[in-house]
């Protein structure tokens, strides 16, 4: 961390840890689910309620997220935050039944819930310090500890079948990941600093400026609470139907491709690694497309064209249409996420905390959902409800006002920022 002096991507390295912890938890217990069933001896519908267990916990997050977010820099919440999730996977590992196992999903989800606003405010106060995009790489960077997360599970499983070696083995990674993330978050102070000279900025720029430092001045009262605006619920609204469409199509389109579209067993992971894969390339540079195209475009449209794509793949069946299908949502919805966040977090700490709560309660939500509406009728309409879901976050990206810091920064001031 000290050879990188650059303070932007000092910053962003030490994000990002944050963001591949995250993924790496979360794929890491997803991918013990058989496992864990197996040693619980849960059925089916009680393996739905363990995962909606952990949505629930996010849920209730959000009044305690938005007191600590008032109280404290997100620097230190993600860091304590980040440690209860690698601790989490050994008491997972140790639950001797069901009810207990339970409880530790739904602190699992609290704690998630922590992380995902405390990592995301800092993602944002980087763009917003720096005035460069850098929220779109470092959601890859989730997906990216997903994929060590299936990795290292792989190989866990050839070395051992026990799951408390697996989850102790991934907390020891957690650990180095949080580690060097500690040394290069912002601060508060630095953060505050900012805030300040940007409402000075905006102070004299006039009335657009006086309005945002207004609500500046209205977010940092500590221990009000007041109903969230319209604009806030639209950001609501497109964040949990968009985590609903990305964590559906990673836990669903597998199995989708093998009974549905009867794709060998070979073949039937391939679902997974499409949307996976689209998502990471796509992330990476969907920085470069927020400041061309602006992040309500990149929302609206690319939500739509992973609707549209998936909707026709279901219509028309077969491996190849599904296949196709799955890039188009992959592609499509990779950004949504950190538009939103950027969004959020430009309205203040507790709509941030608030889409946030909504965000991780469709990741962890969605998927089970799909689950009973596929056991009710078919997965091709669980699958289909994943569509719709895409083209209601393309419905409220037109709803939502957006805005860009880096974006925003205008071209005089490109030879300050590329000295960095």
């Amino acid at each position: 961390m000290l050879r990188v002096r650059d303070p932007f991507h000092r910053g962003q390295l030490a994000i990002a840890a944050l963001f591949c912890s995250l993924g790496f938890q979360y794929a890491t217990w997803a991918a013990r689910i058989p496992a864990i069933k197996a040693d619980l001896g849960l059925t089916a519908a009680e393996v739905g309620v363990l995962l909606m267990a952990a949505g629930v916990g996010a849920a209730v997050s959000f009044p305690l997220v938005a007191m600590l977010m008032r109280r404290f820099d997100s620097r230190r919440i993600a860091i304590v935050s980040a440690i209860g999730l690698a601790l989490m996977l050994p008491a997972l590992a140790a639950a001797p039944n069901f009810p207990v196992a339970l409880a530790v999903m739904c602190f699992d989800g609290f704690l998630v819930g922590c992380l995902n606003v405390s990592m995301n405010a800092q993602g944002a106060a980087l763009e917003s310090r720096h005035e460069r995009n850098a929220m779109a790489r470092l959601h890859a960077t989730f997906s990216g500890g997903s994929l060590l997360a299936a990795l290292v599970a792989s190989g866990m499983n050839a070395v051992t079948s026990t799951v408390a070696v697996h989850f102790a083995a991934a907390a020891v990674i957690l650990f180095l990941l949080v580690a060097y993330a500690s040394t290069g978050l912002l601060t508060e102070d630095s953060t505050k600093e900012k805030a300040q000279e940007e409402a000075r900025e905006s102070t004299a720029k006039g009335e657009k400026g006086q309005e945002k430092e207004g609500q500046e001045k209205e977010g940092q009262k500590k221990g009000k609470w007041a109903l969230p605006s319209r604009m806030t619920l639209w950001m609501c609204c497109a964040m949990a139907f968009g985590t609903v469409t990305e964590g559906a199509m990673n836990d669903w389109s597998a199995l989708y491709l093998k009974d549905v579209a009867k794709a060998s067993a070979e073949l039937a992971p391939l679902g997974i690694a499409v949307v996976s894969g689209m998502m990471v390339v796509a992330r990476l540079f969907a920085d470069g497309w927020r400041s061309r195209w602006g992040d309500g475009r990149i929302v609206v449209v690319g939500s739509a064209v992973g609707g549209v794509g998936l909707a026709l793949a279901l219509l028309s069946g077969g491996l190849v249409p599904a296949l196709i299908g799955f890039a188009c949502v992959g592609l499509g919805v990779a950004a949504v996420t950190p538009c939103v966040y950027v969004a959020a977090a430009n309205q203040g700490s507790d709509t941030l905390t608030l889409v946030a709560a909504m965000g991780t309660t469709g990741l962890l939500a969605g998927p089970p959902l799909i689950g009973f509406i596929a056991h009710a009728s078919s997965l091709a309409w669980g699958l289909g409800a994943v569509a719709a879901s895409a083209l209601v976050v393309s419905l409220c990206g037109t709803r939502i006002r957006w805005t860009s810091p880096a974006a925003a920064s205008g071209t005089a001031e490109e030879g300050v920022l590329t000295q960095g």
